[in-house]
């Protein structure tokens, strides 16, 4: 049995939707499965790895999400600064907007902010004033504050490698047919299944691998050596919202009365939250043994889930 988890953590676009659905949205935690996220690990390029499936990203999560839960927005992006900013502000006077990828390390309001590091983030954008942005970010920051130039130098994410063109926001979202929160998730089941087996549809970068292959492979990079950047990322970002997202599928596949899945998934959720404290300490052969133990993982959930 999982315990469904409760507290702060990097849900951004999972919680920024929620806000944006209002009364309307189910929990986080079924967004966040919703969007494909928990069903897979990737090692981007050969040398970031990431709690995600292969070939995944935020964009086509949230898309994922959007369309399971019987809701239909406007996506705009591109275009020259200015345009993109007066874009922002007429669809700001019709509500809310679900901005973003952003770059996290340029807003200016986050502690230890002021330095593009190539990290997506989501928020609402409120308001855009004449010299100012007002916007509820996730990270725990409502009502946030930031000059106009600095949001923009954000909203541009030039370090975002997934990110085609910059400036991209949701707006006018609208709820087409009512689904329930169940149904969206029996639903999703199929794309989860595709991600596991690793799907061929996605573009991704030379050298990126998926699934069992990324944490083989992430467990000898963690023998030879990881290098700074990759264990700051660990760190900070991405075991936890790893393990979160696995004990979420869990919690999640355990109420469609998936059982072997979610024992699986929760399975998961413990082995990735146990590399936290190894990854802070430097104990590395812990770190790259827990690796081990996951890489069959993915194996065992696909045939839980009936995907084979």
């Amino acid at each position: 049995m999982s315990l469904p988890y409760v507290g702060s953590g990097p849900y951004c676009y999972a919680n920024s939707l929620a806000m944006l659905l209002g009364a309307e949205a189910p929990p986080p935690a079924v967004i966040e499965v919703l969007t494909g996220s928990p069903y897979g690990m990737q090692l981007i390029s050969g040398r970031l790895p990431l709690f995600d499936p292969f070939g995944w990203d935020p964009e086509i999560g949230l898309d994922a999400a959007i369309d399971l839960l019987g809701w239909t927005c406007e996506r705009a992006d591109g275009g020259p600064a200015d345009a993109a900013l007066e874009r922002l502000r007429r669809a700001c006077q019709d509500g809310p907007v679900l901005a973003g990828p952003l770059e996290l390390g340029l807003l200016a309001y986050q502690p230890g902010s002021g330095k593009a590091i190539g990290a997506d983030h989501y928020l609402v954008v409120l308001k855009v004033g004449d010299d100012m942005v007002l916007a509820h970010d996730p990270q725990g920051y409502p009502y946030a504050t930031l000059p106009i130039g600095a949001f923009v130098d954000a909203w541009r994410g030039e370090l975002i490698s997934y990110l085609e063109r910059p400036f991209a926001m949701r707006s006018g979202f609208a709820r087409q047919v009512r689904v329930a929160p169940d149904e969206a998730l029996r639903r999703s089941l199929p794309a989860g299944l595709a991600w596991l087996a690793g799907r061929t549809d996605v573009a991704v970068s030379a050298g990126t691998l998926g699934q069992a292959e990324a944490a083989e492979r992430t467990a000898e990079l963690v023998e030879e050596g990881l290098d700074a950047e990759t264990r700051a990322v660990w760190q900070a970002f991405a075991v936890r919202v790893g393990a979160r997202r696995s004990n979420d599928l869990a919690v999640c596949l355990s109420s469609l009365g998936l059982d072997a899945g979610a024992a699986v998934a929760a399975e998961q959720a413990r082995i990735v939250g146990g590399l936290q404290g190894p990854v802070v300490s430097g104990d590395d052969a812990a770190l790259a043994a827990g690796l081990r133990r996951l890489a069959p993982t993915y194996e065992r959930l696909l045939d839980a889930l009936g995907g084979r």
